[in-house]
């Protein structure tokens, strides 16, 4: 094993360990943070080129079945539903522990007969993550398949590829299904505990107005909360997959807990939303285009919002609408205030 293999091994163990503290200690939102911060780096080796990492391709199929589990575990955190969750026991049957020297059925990963106190957890566990690479498909305890191969592009990073502009007037996805096929949820936050004299903003996001609506594979949203520079200051959030689409309008109807209390937000602060979808022909999923609210726009009740030409300018500098024509992205705000 190299010693880059060796070191990426010891801090996913530790990113690892860490998720499943929150977990335990039912800090949700630090949890899901960190299971999703973890699955994207694994979805990243797994699907990086075979001369860029220090992995065979079986291994990062493995790789990718461990990140679904992640997703997996964080969709259940998020959910209201009480039936077929994914629980911390069952994430956890993919980390070792310590005493019996024997590999079961029931766990993935052999029972280490090292020391804690003699290695350390992440060591351990750094071992346990590898163990489980090396045996990819060989008792692996839970039926998932890893998240299609597709390439992820950092913010921005498609105004260096070649725009298919061509997709504004029909193609590839004209005649395509109304409704989207189900798939693992986006990561979606909860709702921060309600502090005296302080607001929470809830945004659902309810439909968005495309020309070519009925061509997006695979729509979804991002959104994020950005200050006057553009840095972050909320973790940022990706929508399920759209609901469904009619005539010029991709339908959510899914709500947005800002992770922030409205009070607290810099001044010039904003809220992003990038509309994403899927190009089969080159196997990557773009930013088509993007919408932003300003702190001045914070009231309740519904607000349309215009439309922006990719890249996204999160310091709003320079800014060229996607349209002429009067499509907008719909919401709907609501303030809770003790």
């Amino acid at each position: 094993m190299s010693e880059a293999a060796r070191s990426l091994l010891q801090r996913w163990g530790a990113s690892f360990r860490k998720g499943t503290d929150f977990d335990s200690w039912g800090q949700l939102v630090e949890a899901i943070d960190e299971y999703q911060i973890l699955a994207r780096h694994l979805q990243k080796e797994a699907q990086s080129q075979h001369n860029n990492s220090e992995f065979t391709e079986d291994q990062k199929k493995t790789i990718a079945k461990i990140a679904t589990c992640l997703e997996l575990r964080s969709a259940a955190l998020q959910s209201t539903q009480s039936q077929e969750e994914f629980k911390l026991e069952d994430l956890k049957k993919l980390e070792p522990t310590s005493g019996t020297g024997q590999s079961q059925k029931t766990g993935y990963c052999a029972r280490w007969t090292i020391g804690l106190t003699q290695y350390g957890y992440a060591y351990v566990l750094m071992l346990s993550v590898l163990k489980n690479i090396l045996t990819y498909n060989k008792e692996f305890p839970f039926d998932v398949q890893p998240v299609p191969l597709r390439k992820i592009l950092a913010p921005g990073e498609e105004e260096n590829l070649e725009f298919e502009e061509d997709d504004e007037e029909g193609g590839a996805g004209a005649g395509s299904p109304d409704s989207f096929p189900a798939r693992v949820p986006g990561t979606l936050l909860p709702r921060l505990p309600s502090e005296p004299g302080m607001t929470l903003l809830t945004i659902k996001i309810e439909k968005i107005g495309l020309k070519d609506a009925g061509q997006c594979i695979d729509p979804y949203i991002t959104v994020s909360v950005k200050d006057v520079n553009g840095v972050d200051l909320t973790p940022v959030q990706d929508t399920p997959v759209a609901s469904r689409k009619e005539d010029t309008y991709v339908h959510f109807n899914v709500d947005i807990e800002i992770q922030k209390h409205v009070e607290k937000l810099t001044k010039g602060a904003a809220i992003f939303f990038e509309f994403k979808h899927y190009k089969p022909k080159k196997r990557f999923t773009s930013t088509k285009c993007f919408a932003f609210m300003e702190m001045d726009e914070i009231k309740p009740g519904t607000i349309v919002i215009e439309l922006y030409k990719k890249p996204t300018d999160f310091k709003r500098k320079k800014l060229q609408l996607l349209t002429k024509k009067p499509l907008y992205l719909h919401l709907h705000q609501m303030l809770h205030k003790e």
